[in-house]
């Protein structure tokens, strides 16, 4: 078989990069310079995981992920922490390619993800940014200046409408508890790694393993942290365009629910076309994660250009990078939602990437994200709610700050503020 693909080391020019994604978990930077020397594809040593190999090349992307799907459709061994909260790979993200992993996608994209079941929730959808609009409102009103935060209430409206659907009948008080139970589970998700160093006493820590429990904080934490990531950094945009882009999306609100008294509901959506193309850059612009969850090769010794991968070796891609790609988009720093319509160069670009990839906020191939409609549609009508509800301005001599920060998804390093003014 051919060799690995190549990669830094400790000892080689990149080597100080590499020690820095040893020791933050943050492996974009070291990706950056070894595409620049080894080339679209090559390989990480990230201790004390296995050997990961990194894909930085869209049309390689596309040959693994979609062309060859099937083939490269395996997760890699979990090391002992990671299993302790997956279940010991038995949950859809993190199940070998095989009958289990099929029958809990099934289960899933057939259940709470179903067209008919998104429709049934419509009404604690409703409820959920009624409380958000509400609650933007109130914190406005006892604030200086009208200057709201509005991560946190964006993540209780959104946590609300997950485990709604994942519990069924749920209080405020119990939904408070499992929001705040939840956010400190995913923030200690990757400093809880440091656990791998000793199996023995990780084993005896965390005895017992649950299924359900791992299920279902799999559908809270995939789909809420992402979702709410998305929305914070579409709004800090609109904040940021006000004159432009907030100002031509609220025109395209009102004008279709200007005689309903300025309410959104979710039957006006497809009446938006710039409301879609907006929360479409947003994802290009700011894609909740700059990595897919790794990917291994579900049977005998492959190829990737040219180069041998074994077995259930970790492979990844850099979603970032190829939604950042001056090659494919014009400006692509700059948000500007006009690229998705008729004649830019995102007019016609499939999510899936079936027939190409040039961005992939969901993912790809066999494991894309079973829940791209959900997401889409939170997205869009909290977004379209919130901007047909309030103006939304920068606070006085506080630029919003588009700088990232890496936890579970990428976030704003400082949490959206702004001034907020009814518009009714």
């Amino acid at each position: 078989m051919p060799p690995l693909p190549p990669g830094p080391t400790l000892l080689s020019p990149l080597g100080p990069l590499l020690l820095l994604a040893w020791t933050s978990f943050n492996i974009e930077p070291i990706t950056l310079a070894a595409k620049y020397w080894y080339g679209s594809v090559f390989t990480l040593y990230l201790l004390p995981s296995s050997p990961v190999i990194l894909v930085a090349d869209r049309a390689v992307t596309h040959r693994v992920l979609v062309q060859s799907g099937a083939a490269f459709a395996d997760r890699p061994p979990t090391n002992l922490p990671t299993a302790v909260f997956n279940g010991d790979r038995r949950t859809i993200t993190t199940a070998a390619y095989g009958p289990l992993w099929r029958a809990l996608r099934r289960n899933l994209t057939g259940g709470a993800l179903h067209p008919s079941s998104l429709r049934r929730y419509a009404a604690v959808r409703a409820d959920a940014v009624s409380d958000l609009i509400a609650g933007i409102t109130r914190q406005a009103s006892s604030s200086d200046g009208g200057v709201v935060v509005v991560q946190g209430l964006l993540h209780h409206a959104v946590f609300h409408v997950f485990s709604r659907m994942c519990f069924g009948v749920t209080g405020d008080a119990v939904a408070a508890s499992i929001t705040a139970l939840q956010r400190e589970f995913l923030s200690s998700v990757v400093g809880f790694q440091v656990l791998g160093a000793c199996p023995p006493v990780t084993r005896l820590l965390f005895r017992r393993r649950n299924l359900m429990v791992s299920l279902c904080s799999e559908f809270l934490s995939g789909g809420p942290d992402s979702t709410v990531t998305a929305m914070q950094w579409t709004m800090a945009n609109l904040v940021v365009q006000r004159e432009v882009v907030q100002a031509k999306l609220r025109a395209e609100i009102n004008g279709i629910v200007a005689g309903e008294g300025g309410h959104v509901g979710e039957a006006h959506l497809p009446e938006m076309p710039y409301l879609k193309v907006v929360v479409l850059e947003g994802l290009r612009r700011h894609p909740p994660g700059r990595f897919m969850l790794p990917h291994a090769a579900a049977a005998a010794e492959v190829t990737i250009g040219g180069f041998s991968v074994p077995r259930h070796a970790a492979v990844n891609f850099t979603l970032g990078g190829m939604a950042m790609d001056a090659a494919v988009w014009r400006d692509p720093e700059r948000f500007r939602p006009e690229r998705f319509l008729p004649g830019g160069e995102g007019d016609g670009v499939d999510l899936t990437g079936r027939k190409e990839i040039k961005r992939m906020p969901f993912g790809a191939g066999r494991r894309i994200c079973p829940g791209i409609k959900a997401s889409l549609l939170h997205l869009e009508y909290f977004v379209a709610s919130m901007v047909a509800a309030f103006e939304w301005r920068e606070v006085p001599g506080e630029a919003v700050g588009l700088a990232e920060k890496l936890e579970l998804t990428m976030v704003m390093r400082r949490p959206l503020r702004a001034i907020v003014v009814p518009c009714h």
